[in-house]
């Protein structure tokens, strides 16, 4: 093809969430609202956490962790959708939809490792409960968080940097509501088998091996409880255990969805693949708080002492 076909435009424009005028004020009404729940759900952990004392503990610190990371991960995302809505535009800046896709990897992939950290924290308390305080200290604690912050980051450039050697073709629409691999990759006029590889490969890696890592942890898990003599007993270990499995089990099951069983129809691709991306950039981050909270009693006592001090506090005044 020659370079006069293809472009460095200095925009994309996005497929949003419709193509129906008609729709877009009650899919603006939806995600919006979707989006402050998300935002004021894990804000409420992080806060109730750092509130309590009795929650200053591997397993919460991680939680709030997490709780963080899904704020920040729906807003690389979500807020442009909405601002593209009301503005009726679909366009995205050539450096905004770059770095939109660098921070959706970089928080992605850090939900990926933080969800394997927090299995590795449970196996350690229900395993080698004796050894949990020494094994988990603090100073840990802080290292593999940051450690899964400086891997994310590594982990993202090569394919942020890979998509500025491709020249995109002119007028063609990201088939998604925000900037991904996958759909920056279908309006492309240059040749993407680099890019398609190290997605195979390096990306592929970063979703199956915290996985694969995860499971392991679970299976060493469920063989300690099942040999906790009482039921009593088993029943409190798999309690701990309970709201992390569903948040893997929705994280992970949406995610494989989007990226390993891609829409085969042609003519339902484009809606059946935004739909997978909302269910692990919206609908996950929103749903977290609500597993976390109405399994734990801790979490609802802690959330319930934050709110009644807020509500004393404005009559008080």
């Amino acid at each position: 093809m020659e370079e006069g076909n293809m472009t460095c435009s200095s925009e994309f424009l996005l497929w949003g969430f419709s193509e129906q005028p008609e729709q877009q004020p009650i899919f603006f009404l939806v995600f919006l609202c979707m989006y402050t729940a998300t935002v004021t759900g894990n804000l409420l952990i992080v806060l109730s956490i750092s509130t309590d004392k009795h929650l200053h503990t591997p397993m919460y610190f991680f939680l709030a962790s997490l709780s963080c990371t899904d704020i920040l991960f729906t807003s690389t995302t979500v807020p442009k959708a909405l601002v593209n809505i009301q503005t009726q535009s679909r366009s995205i800046s050539y450096a905004g939809c770059l770095t939109q896709l660098y921070f959706f990897l970089t928080l992605g992939e850090l939900e990926n490792l933080l969800l394997a950290t927090m299995a590795y924290d449970r196996y350690v308390a229900i395993c080698h409960p004796l050894h949990y305080m020494m094994i988990m200290s603090p100073r840990r604690c802080v290292l593999l968080i940051a450690t899964c912050w400086t891997l994310t980051n590594f982990l993202a450039m090569p394919h942020t940097f890979l998509m500025f050697r491709l020249t995109f073709c002119p007028n063609k629409i990201i088939p998604d509501f925000f900037c991904d691999l996958v759909p920056l990759m279908k309006v492309s006029c240059s040749d993407t088998r680099v890019n398609e590889l190290v997605l195979l490969y390096l990306g592929g890696a970063v979703l199956v091996v915290p996985f694969i890592f995860i499971l392991i942890s679970y299976i060493y898990i469920v063989s300690a409880i099942v040999r906790v003599p009482s039921a009593q007993g088993r029943r409190k270990a798999f309690s701990t255990c309970a709201s992390h499995l569903a948040v893997v089990a929705l994280f992970f099951g949406t995610v494989f969805r989007a990226y390993l069983f891609p829409s085969s129809s042609v003519s339902n691709s484009v809606q059946g693949d935004t739909a997978a991306a909302v269910m692990y950039t919206v609908v996950t981050p929103l749903l977290n708080p609500f597993i976390y909270t109405l399994r734990n009693k801790d979490m609802k006592g802690a959330l319930g002492k934050l709110l009644g001090g807020k509500v004393s506090f404005l009559r008080g005044q």
